[in-house]
């Protein structure tokens, strides 16, 4: 490909090297490359080839004060151009619509990936040559254009995947492995949210630049995009996270909702790193109301799942293995915010909330037993909310109830005695919503303990249960 525009402003007469050519020059020749590496003309294919020639001639050859100067170039600066070529090679190497994907294509795409690598590979030695160029600041400024579609383009074919081959996963990897030198960073969670406070990091504008390819519409076009969302979004955890829900949630619940199973175990995948955390769960059901605006029950058939259905099934789902009692505790804490924004609709995790109630309430929590605590909270919103489904399950949670009060009870531990009386108070208030739900089928059940249980604490909460469920004023509903 002739660079005749970028040739014809040369600064000297009969000189050729890029080196030599003013910023305007260089402006119009990588203009012209980015022109052929985005157009729709026929015959693409020849002109694309010798403009990555082209490009990787004018990254050798052209020194790099020139190469990253910011001022002269027609329009825009020389940085800007780079950032958007950086782009139109990151599109160029990305994989094929998913129907698309035979094998040959995927051969294809390993080959142009390697051939992109190795460009950005020259390009990324130019930046770390200019760091060490007192003559040369405008590297920064290039670097911020470049940082993010090199990042992009090395997370997609970095990763094992059909479109992938030995060679182009290594010649990405080390892009990444040079990305990550230039911007002085020591993992790539410290490219994404920054090394220090004091730094902004990349994740913004990296989830920015996949944003186009996320929506509804477009998510499928590139295979790929699903994969670099996801694995880009675990490496970032608590406190970095908080600040970035309304850009990571969407794309995640878009993601889990599709037919295929891959599509929503990656989905889920996504949802469980973001209950983990983001520490302000809550904000959760305040955004679920705006994203499920247009899913309105018409009143016939069944009512649809929601969002927020499939974020307590999500917690849930951990809930019943975790051990880890801080995670325990955050788990619960959560819980009665999900059980009240469903209210009747909690019914239809009715099985899974029992089965984590009562394995929760029969484990001790530590002086404070804010998981119990929160427990007990969820049950007594669960009777109120989902009263005709309770009495079927009185046996079992009666015994339950019954065996925390005992064993609170006779806590030999260090838990202060506020937080043996709460556990005790909370329990009793669960014991007179059962027998209200129950239609006082559990005061006769309880009648026969007064005469044997010698615990006066025991004996206290089950007289108040009676006295209750007789006719006294009770405040737990």
């Amino acid at each position: 490909m002739e660079l005749d525009g970028a040739r014809e402003t040369r600064p000297q007469e009969g000189s050729s090297l890029p080196g030599e050519w003013s910023p305007s020059a260089l402006g119009q020749a990588f203009s012209k490359i980015l022109h052929c590496l985005t157009g729709q003309e026929t015959r693409l294919g020849k002109a694309r080839d010798a403009a990555l020639k082209d490009l990787g001639s004018l990254i050798e050859d052209t020194e790099c004060e020139r190469l990253f100067e910011g001022s002269g170039a027609p329009l825009r600066g020389v940085p800007e151009i780079l950032g958007q070529v950086a782009k139109a090679l990151e599109k160029y190497a990305a994989p094929p619509k998913e129907e698309d994907g035979r094998a040959e294509a995927h051969s294809q795409v390993a080959e142009k990936a390697t051939e992109v690598g190795l460009l950005f590979l020259k390009l990324l030695g130019k930046v770390e040559a200019s760091k060490n160029s007192l003559g040369c600041p405008e590297w920064k400024t290039s670097l911020r254009h470049l940082a993010g579609p090199i990042y992009i383009f090395a997370v997609t074919h970095s990763l094992e995947q059909p479109w992938t081959s030995p060679r182009s996963r290594e010649v990405a990897r080390e892009v990444l492995t040079s990305l990550l030198q230039v911007t002085e960073c020591g993992s790539v969670a410290g490219f994404l949210h920054g090394e220090n406070e004091d730094e902004k990091g990349r994740f913004t504008m990296i989830m920015g630049l996949l944003k186009p390819d996320l929506n509804k519409e477009s998510w499928k076009n590139n295979p790929a995009i699903k994969h670099v969302f996801s694995w880009t979004l675990q490496q970032v955890t608590r406190p970095w996270l908080n600040q970035h829900l309304e850009r990571i949630l969407p794309p995640s619940l878009l993601i889990s909702d599709d037919y295929q199973t891959e599509n929503k175990i990656l989905g889920v995948h996504c949802l469980h790193h973001i209950v983990l955390n983001v520490v302000v769960l809550l904000c959760l059901l305040d955004l679920f109301p705006v994203l499920e605006k247009a899913q309105q029950w018409k009143g016939d058939g069944a009512r649809p799942t929601t969002h927020c259905d499939e974020v307590l099934q999500l917690i849930l789902t951990h809930m019943e293995p975790e051990h880890r009692l801080l995670l325990r505790r955050t788990y619960a804490r959560h819980l009665p915010a999900f059980v009240k924004r469903l209210g009747i609709l909690t019914v239809r995790h009715m099985k899974r909330l029992e089965r984590v109630i009562i394995g929760y309430l029969e484990v001790y929590d530590g002086p404070e037993e804010e998981a119990r605590l929160k427990i007990l909270e969820t049950l007594k919103l669960l009777m109120q909310h989902t009263w005709p489904r309770v009495s079927c399950r009185l046996v079992v949670l009666l015994k339950a109830l019954l065996k925390l009060i005992c064993d609170v009870a006779r806590d030999q531990n260090l838990t202060p005695e506020p937080v043996k009386s709460a556990l005790l108070q909370e329990a009793t208030d669960c014991l007179i919503l059962l027998d209200h739900c129950s239609q006082g089928q559990v005061k006769g059940l309880l009648a026969n303990i007064l005469h044997s249980c010698d615990d006066s604490k025991v004996v206290n909460c089950i007289r108040k249960v009676q006295q209750v469920s007789e006719g006294a004023s009770f405040d737990g509903t």
